[in-house]
């Protein structure tokens, strides 16, 4: 497995926790926030591992704002961070999978696709425009042994998540159903499973992992 983190010690840390589970994991500092750097992280891990199966797309979020705050020139930004930057690691990735019959493609996105996050407007745009591309993508190299699926996480209970609102976590879990925040292992799980063999007949899809936080019937 190959993992990338735009900081050094960053990614060091990530790699030693990963390395007590006792996975077998290669770092790469990489960034994917470019085209160029999202091409060159896939290749770079092709080159390390022989082929890509798997791919695994996340990168983090652009910045807040609302339609009178943000200016034209953000988007642009945001679009290549969680729009262009998935849709070129597909294009150096899917193709290899097409031709070897099978392959896994699962991007974290958020569930301001289903229901969009105030003050969020440029992740809510780019966001949802990932999932149309994913969508199509699934649909065109379904019949290859390739799936494409996003998920969408929730509130977890991440660095992330106190970072924003301390230790103090009650506000985002009152927003939950289940009252209580999603575990980094619960997110990972239904991505693994995404990943996995068991999941050969799940493709096109846009999975929720919040707690029951969406409330839309469809």
């Amino acid at each position: 497995m190959v993992v990338c983190g735009r900081n050094h010690d960053r990614l060091d840390d990530a790699l030693a926790t990963l390395r007590r589970s006792g996975d077998d994991v290669t770092g790469i500092v990489a960034d994917v926030s470019s085209v160029a750097g999202a091409n060159g992280f896939v290749t770079a891990a092709t080159d390390l591992l022989g082929g890509v199966d798997i791919l695994v797309a996340n990168a983090g979020g652009p910045p807040p704002g609302t339609f009178s705050s943000t200016p034209i020139e953000a988007y642009v930004t945001a679009l290549e961070l969680n729009l262009l930057s998935t849709v070129a690691m597909c294009q150096a990735a899917v193709p290899a999978m097409v031709e070897q019959r099978w392959g896994r493609v699962v991007a974290i996105t958020s569930i301001s696709v289903r229901q969009p996050i105030d003050a969020l407007i440029l992740s809510n745009t780019a966001r949802a425009g990932v999932t149309g591309f994913l969508k199509t993508l699934a649909t065109e190299v379904a019949a290859s042994g390739v799936t494409v699926n996003s998920v969408q996480p929730g509130s977890h209970a991440t660095d992330r998540l106190r970072s924003i609102h301390g230790d103090d976590l009650a506000g985002p879990t009152a927003g939950v159903p289940t009252r209580v925040l999603g575990r980094p292992v619960d997110f990972g799980q239904v991505v693994a499973f995404l990943c996995s063999e068991h999941a050969r007949f799940i493709t096109g899809v846009a999975l929720p992992v919040d707690g029951g936080a969406n409330r839309a019937l469809f």
